[in-house]
């Protein structure tokens, strides 16, 4: 038996199953960012040029999904 045999030996992912890995790992961060503590962190009185800052946190997450998730799928 020669060294070879015994290496471990993982098969080449398709482009497919990695671009939905990434899809999904875009999925579960926004959603880890649109989620509780970190909405409490953006939910003050203060506001930027006139805009909530928890509007903005908000809007800003949602751009760069849609940014992220279309860059991926074009890639």
């Amino acid at each position: 038996m020669s060294s070879e045999k015994n290496a471990p030996f993982s098969p080449p992912e398709r482009p497919e199953q990695r671009k939905g890995q990434q899809l999904l790992f875009v999925a579960v961060l926004f959603a880890v960012l649109l989620n509780f503590p970190f909405l409490a962190v953006f939910d003050h009185e203060g506001r930027v040029g006139g805009i909530p800052v928890l509007y903005l946190y908000v809007l800003l997450a949602w751009v760069g999904l849609v940014l992220l998730t279309g860059w991926l799928v074009r890639r």
